[in-house]
């Protein structure tokens, strides 16, 4: 059998080199053979082949190799394999990528697990119904009257997320607008904002960086040129595209969002518009603050979250540490309650349907190969057999009612 991979250029190759070795190692034991190790995709057929997403980063690259001319084109007659480890951000972008085939008519599934259950899994492909926990939206006319922004446009890896602005002010009665990135990234270079009084003193990150004081008070103008945009444009909430900060600025946006989410506003990373729409959905149904979070890990009735940011208000406890992908910038680590009356939600990109099940947050982790917010979810229905056979692409948002 054929292995394929991705990886994306932010993540450093010689630790995923390090991890990948062992994890396929492990497959290969428990399958009783070796796969051949391929790079030229030209090769490649669903019907002898498997893709290993190493990491987060690479659903773009998976529609470059395979969208030609506008159209998907994947050769073979059976279901796309994807594997994932577990780590890197792997699972997430294997279900941004699965969410994009279904849009585009293909099958596929996610090989997720320990060697054993990735090994039953190729031996069986059987792809399992999800469609019990996924409805017809209901909530016409929600978010009347709201104002929405994207702050430069949605990533290149969330290829199945893109939001049609006249079907939601149509079905959920919000308006969406556009604001280009370099208005953020002057006001950002500016600067002179001051930390608010919220926030806690700067430490030292257990796994990233030592954080500069520069560092930090770049994070706080990343904040305080968001916060403008808010009151120019009179939002009720945005989305940034917040990796560009990466280059243009040398900070990322997970402190701001932090802060934002916080103080009422709805606020998502990475251009998310469907993550944006659910939040606020969810903060007219609970009230409250929404985490938006990526799947990292499956084992059994137990699902694994993260992302490097978190709404301050929706943590017991919270100290800074980088962001996770690219090492830099100011992210937050935050421990939630464990409570079990709190629920997942997720617009599909259409704004057809929706997935909104109970859950319970049952533990805080901090690893650090994961983004630096971490949470173990105790799933009440069949949740993971959505996330790994049709999900409404990665990203999903959790709250605590």
């Amino acid at each position: 059998m054929k292995l394929f991979h991705l990886t994306s250029e932010l993540h450093d190759q010689t630790a995923v080199n390090t991890v990948s070795g062992e994890f396929i190692k492990g497959i290969e034991s428990a399958i009783g053979s070796k796969f051949e190790l391929c790079n030229d995709y030209d090769k490649y057929s669903t019907d002898d082949s498997v893709i290993y997403v190493r990491t987060g980063g690479t659903e773009g690259i998976f529609r470059k190799i395979f969208e030609k001319d506008g159209e998907l084109t994947i050769p073979g007659e059976k279901p796309v394999r994807l594997l994932t480890s577990g780590k890197s951000n792997s699972l997430a972008a294997s279900m941004e990528i699965l969410s994009y085939l279904n849009m585009n008519g293909f099958s596929g599934k996610i090989l997720h697990g320990n060697a054993e259950c990735i090994a039953e899994g190729l031996r069986a492909m059987d792809r399992t119904d999800s469609g019990s926990i996924v409805r017809p939206f209901d909530h016409q006319g929600i978010l009347d009257g709201k104002r929405y922004a994207v702050i430069g446009k949605p990533s290149d890896w969330l290829i199945s997320s893109n939001v049609d602005y006249a079907k939601a002010r149509q079905v959920l009665g919000c308006e969406i607008i556009d604001i280009p990135m370099d208005e953020m990234v002057s006001l950002i270079k500016v600067g002179g904002t001051a930390a608010p009084k919220e926030l806690k003193a700067l430490n030292s990150p257990k796994y990233g960086r030592p954080i500069t004081e520069e560092h930090f008070n770049t994070a706080v103008n990343v904040y305080g040129a968001a916060k403008k945009l808010v009151e120019k444009y009179e939002l009720d909430g945005l989305t940034i595209r917040c990796f560009d900060l990466l280059t243009s600025v040398g900070n990322t946006g997970c402190l701001a969002l932090a802060l934002l989410n916080s103080q009422g506003y709805v606020a998502t990373c990475e251009g998310d518009v469907p993550a944006m729409l659910s939040m606020a959905v969810g903060r007219e149904l609970y009230g409250q603050s929404g985490f938006q979070v990526n799947l990292s890990r499956v084992n059994g009735d137990k699902l694994l979250f993260a992302h490097c940011t978190v709404p301050l208000n929706m943590t017991e406890s919270y100290c800074y540490d980088t962001h996770f992908e690219s090492g830099i910038g100011v992210g937050i680590h935050g421990e939630l309650p464990l409570i079990r009356a709190a629920h997942i939600l997720k617009l599909s990109a259409d704004l057809e349907n929706y997935v909104h099940e109970p859950v319970s947050i049952v533990e805080n982790r901090y690893e650090d190969n994961l983004c630096r917010t971490q949470i173990v979810v105790e799933q009440h229905s069949p949740l993971s057999d959505y996330m790994l056979t049709r999900p409404f692409g990665n990203h999903h948002v959790i709250f605590t009612r």
